[in-house]
């Protein structure tokens, strides 16, 4: 029985060279050690020989299975090192290729938030961030708000801790800041994140966007705020649109408009879009109160400009035909696929 283990073992020893993949070496491994293996059904004879002979021929099989066990781990780990050799000489990557990603897409209020700047960079425009956290004085007084105005209440301004300082209502909380840091001519519009004491519903959000512009020089009119307002809505749209300008009160502006641009979508004819008006309510205008230009340290006298504002979130709306503000806040990566 010695003789048929030695047998087996260089049997073993000389095939297992000629095995090249880990499958085929797998399977010759449960062959020879596995339940049903040639030395498995060897080592069940061992009951039926002699205490001595027991002994010996038990010893040798034990060290034969060692020697196999240990050549089947080597053989294993040369197929692995000649299977990396393999491929390393005959497959080819270019490390220097960027890597596929999942396709992305920017929110619609940052497409059109950029689009809305590239139009005002052409005219002449500055860019300036507005701030989420201002001052009392920023936000109300240096635009003339007056105190007894409603939007000082505690129901339409989020009042923080610090005595004086609130969440932005308007990107007009700028307006100041730029003007006694800037000299005359100015150019800037100051697109940024508000915040309003409101319910959300589908047109209204406590968080919201904002852009702002304001011209300031001397000889400055109407006639510059209509062709500047034009000229931005024309762009965007990507054809000719027309405004008309309704009177309108407000604090920082005198006098203030109310401003609706012909419906792109239809062309005045009447669509859902426009509530069959063929016309679009959009934003506030006006010439800046002469109140304001003295604040700023100037002359009105001298110096005159004109400053209007709209909700970003709304002509984000409008240009995607987006039926519900809430959308804007949503996690749900859907939307965001959309764009």
């Amino acid at each position: 029985m010695i003789e048929k283990i030695q047998n087996l073992q260089s049997q073993v020893l000389t095939h297992l060279p000629s095995i090249i993949d880990e499958a085929s070496l797998i399977d010759y491994r449960n062959s020879i050690l596995g339940k049903s293996g040639e030395l498995t059904t060897i080592l069940k004879w061992l009951k039926d020989l002699s205490p001595e002979e027991r002994g010996t021929v038990g010893k040798a099989a034990n060290e034969t299975r060692d020697i196999i066990t240990d050549t089947f781990e080597a053989e294993r780990n040369r197929i692995k090192k000649n299977l990396i050799a393999q491929r390393l000489s005959t497959e080819q990557e270019d490390v220097t290729v960027p890597l596929q990603r999942e396709k992305w897409s920017l929110h619609p209020i940052t497409l059109v938030q950029r689009e809305v700047e590239d139009t005002f960079v052409r005219m002449g425009f500055d860019i300036y961030d507005s701030m989420e956290m201002t001052t009392e004085y920023l936000n109300f007084d240096a635009v003339n708000v007056p105190k007894t105005h409603p939007a000082r209440d505690m129901q339409d301004t989020f009042w923080l801790e610090w005595a004086g300082n609130v969440l932005a209502t308007q990107t007009s909380c700028m307006q100041n800041l730029i003007m006694r840091n800037k000299n005359t001519p100015i150019r800037a519009i100051i697109p940024g994140r508000v915040f309003r004491n409101e319910d959300v519903d589908a047109t209204h959000d406590n968080t919201f966007y904002q852009v702002e512009g304001i011209v300031v020089d001397k000889w400055i009119g109407i006639s510059h705020l209509k062709f500047t307002i034009t000229t931005m809505l024309s762009d965007i749209f990507g054809k000719e649109v027309t405004i008309r300008m309704r009177p309108g009160y407000f604090p920082f502006v005198e006098p203030g408009v109310e401003v609706d641009f012909s419906c792109p979508f239809c062309e005045g004819v009447g669509c859902k879009i426009c509530k069959g008006s063929g016309w679009i309510e959009f934003m506030w205008a006006g010439l800046i109160h002469p109140n304001v230009i003295r604040e700023w340290g100037l002359d009105p006298e001298i110096y005159s400009g004109f400053a209007f504002g709209f909700g970003l979130n709304r002509l984000v709306m409008i240009r995607y035909g987006i039926p519900d503000m809430r959308y804007f806040m949503s996690p749900d990566v859907r939307f965001l696929k959309q764009f």
